[in-house]
């Protein structure tokens, strides 16, 4: 289901431009937001982000919000002795003059309780909270289940 401020806003910027666009809030520059496709809504989903902190205090992502969820966390992928898990991260330094990224292997959005499949080619709003500059909400950008990132540098070409 698509809540009517993402359908005028995937009618305002088409959406495979999505995850190139940046989107601002006090000093934080938020781009390349995506997420893989998932097979149904049984398993998780992902969010992944750029940060980058131009202001000269430190900042930290608290929160993530996205109707597509029903319980989203932040997490980060931890490697010890060779096993990896993601436990729950309470917040995501984002200091300052700094670029920060959501990625494969390192922080994540971790988007469980999903509320419907993420179909690639499809997007959705999340809201971002920070401690410090507030609350912004991006559209993310589905792609395919084996992408490893937008490809921002061929974007409406």
């Amino acid at each position: 289901m698509r809540t009517p401020i993402l359908a005028a806003l995937l009618s305002l910027v088409g959406l495979p431009a999505l995850a190139c666009e940046t989107f601002t809030i006090g000093n934080l520059m938020i781009e390349h937001a995506w997420s893989r496709a998932t097979i149904g809504a049984e398993r998780p989903g992902v969010l992944y982000v750029e940060i980058t902190n131009t202001g000269s205090a430190d900042d930290a992502l608290v929160g993530i919000a996205t109707p597509v969820a029903g319980m989203p966390m932040l997490h980060e992928t931890v490697v010890t002795d060779g096993v990896a898990s993601m436990p729950h991260a309470m917040s995501v330094p984002v200091p300052a003059g700094q670029t920060v990224a959501l990625a494969p292997g390192g922080y994540h959005g971790m988007l469980m309780g999903l509320t419907t499949t993420l179909k690639e080619g499809e997007g959705f709003p999340v809201t971002l909270t920070f401690r410090d500059a507030g609350e912004v909400t991006v559209p993310v950008e589905v792609l395919s289940m084996r992408a490893e990132g937008p490809d921002c540098e061929h974007a409406g070409q």
